[in-house]
């Protein structure tokens, strides 16, 4: 696999910024999110702007760190397309690591689906690195996680960039150490992040250069290539849930990209609702302090929700998804919840603070 693989050409990128505006789009992680910085959309932006100062270049960074695709399939719409992005990347590699094959391949394949079915912007994926994969890389391997991507990019015809391969041959040519790129294995510093940026500098210098005006994204999407992929879904209002016991609806202190949430500190708190589809996720504000939950779906057995909660998180502010169930059968659906405290000893709260109910159709 190489590193810059070039595909469907940037055509709508080359006319916007003939038109004097660009709108450039950035999902991923902690890697892509804007709060530190100095990550590699940085570098990337200012070489826009230094090589086309004629063109407005705005910029959505809508990176939230520690998410992966199951959170951006979801916020897709609010905070890339009705923002009008025109170049859109996409940084899941890391974070989707850990996440079950299937589940992967299916909330990636509805996202990109998303970002391209109305034909009206470039998509592009890339791929940052994590200590996991070290092994593969350094032995001719790609990694599974990226292997997975690029399936998906070779079927919708989308151009990715390796920039952790970049950057490991950097090392690897004494061009820049180890320290300087991932001090702690997973986040760049300023200098790590420059060189991921230049691997997409590079790549956007060869497409820009051959005018990519004439060539445009087809007409219709190909069929989709996992069978149940997240291809449509829409999340439910929360001031509309069906709420027992002491619940508080508030403005979500932590991040930009999150408006509210619903919260209480009360064990046995109660919420309910209704929904039509075949899944239901929530997404919920985490951390030691969080407390734990349990669920049932039509009336059924309770499920006790008892998430992990990894020696760097913190005691709230991490973003998480949880999903309880893509599997239902097409159609209505009542889902009830109950916060609990876990009796764990890394338990250190009752605070459950609900900031999304999304729902695959």
């Amino acid at each position: 696999m190489d590193i810059v693989n070039h595909r469907t050409p940037l055509s709508v990128t080359c006319r916007k910024l003939a038109q004097g505006k660009l709108t450039v789009g950035f999902l991923g992680g902690s890697i892509t999110d804007a709060r530190p910085r100095h990550n590699w959309p940085e570098p990337v932006i200012a070489w826009l702007a230094d090589r086309y100062p004629d063109a407005l270049i705005q910029v959505e960074n809508a990176a939230i760190g520690a998410t992966g695709s199951e959170s951006a399939v979801y916020r897709v719409e609010r905070d890339i397309m009705a923002r009008d992005c025109d170049l859109v990347f996409v940084e899941y590699a890391v974070n989707d690591y850990g996440v079950e094959a299937g589940r992967r391949a299916r909330t990636r394949e509805g996202l990109l689906r998303k970002l391209l079915a109305e034909g009206k912007r470039d998509v592009v994926i890339v791929y940052t690195y994590n200590q996991p994969m070290y092994d593969d890389m350094t032995n001719g391997r790609v990694p599974q996680s990226i292997a997975d991507f690029e399936l998906l990019a070779d079927h919708y015809g989308i151009g990715s960039v390796w920039m952790g391969m970049h950057a490991l041959r950097e090392v690897q040519r004494g061009l820049m150490r180890w320290e300087e790129w991932l001090p702690d294995g997973l986040h760049p510093t300023s200098r790590g992040s420059l060189s991921y940026g230049q691997s997409v500098i590079g790549y956007l210098a060869d497409e820009l250069d051959r005018d990519s005006v004439g060539g445009e994204w087809p007409d219709r999407l190909p069929a989709p290539l996992h069978e149940g992929a997240w291809e449509r879904t829409e999340w439910l209002d929360l001031a509309r849930l069906e709420r027992q016991g002491p619940w508080v609806l508030r403005r979500w202190p932590h991040l930009e990209w999150i408006d509210q949430c619903l919260d209480t500190s009360a064990l046995g708190a109660r919420l309910a609702f209704s929904f039509t589809g075949r899944g239901v996720t929530l997404g919920l504000d985490f951390g030691h302090t969080a407390a734990d939950f349990r669920y049932r779906i039509d009336g059924g057995e309770w499920t006790l929700y008892e998430s992990d909660r990894p020696a760097w998180c913190g005691d709230s502010g991490w973003f998480v998804m949880r999903t309880l169930n893509e599997q239902l059968a097409p159609g209505e659906h009542r889902l009830e919840l109950e916060v609990v405290h876990g009796n764990r000893d890394n338990s250190k709260g009752t605070r459950f603070q609900l900031a999304m109910v999304g729902i695959i159709l």
